[in-house]
């Protein structure tokens, strides 16, 4: 699956350096990785739903990524070493949304928490590198707004169009 994706990313690359295309492309690399097995929520609602509906932000990336920025009242659940406990005290009715880098790792936590009984799980759509590319802000570990990204990887870095990317 991997050197599918690669391919995928490859070809799609090619569309970023070409004005008005890059979002698209992202939008197909997106369609493709995403199970669609639970519904998504774009970069955009995120902001008014955390204000109505106070969801539980999980982010999903390592914890190398977490530690270099996250969303602002984000919490860390690893996506590698995901245990059950890590959620115990959520109420499986509230909201969560999980993201991840671009969605893929995210939605596969998603799905562990709809297995666990939560009620109203989202993925955010794009993940953190939406969010970014959006002009939405991010964290330090001490809660100061930081343009750094953790971009998991230098090809999966092409998708992260604003702010720093970091890979270490």
């Amino acid at each position: 699956m991997m050197a599918t994706i690669k391919n995928f990313l490859g070809v799609f690359g090619l569309l970023v350096s070409i004005p008005g295309q890059a979002q698209s492309a992202y939008d197909a690399l997106l369609s493709t990785l995403y199970n669609k097995s639970f519904p998504t929520i774009s970069v955009d609602s995120l902001d008014g739903f955390r204000k109505a509906s106070q969801p539980m932000v999980l982010d999903t990336r390592a914890k190398a990524e977490f530690e270099v920025s996250h969303i602002q009242g984000a919490r860390w659940v690893d996506y590698d070493t995901f245990d059950p406990a890590m959620v115990a005290d959520i109420p499986k009715n509230q909201p969560v949304v999980v993201y991840c880098s671009v969605g893929y790792r995210s939605e596969q936590i998603g799905e562990k928490l709809k297995g666990l009984g939560y009620t109203d799980v989202r993925n955010l759509y794009g993940g953190i590198f939406q969010w970014k590319n959006n002009g939405y802000t991010v964290v330090n570990p001490q809660g100061q707004p930081t343009d750094s990204v953790h971009c998991y990887n230098k090809l999966w870095s092409i998708w992260m169009k604003n702010g720093v990317k970091v890979y270490d």
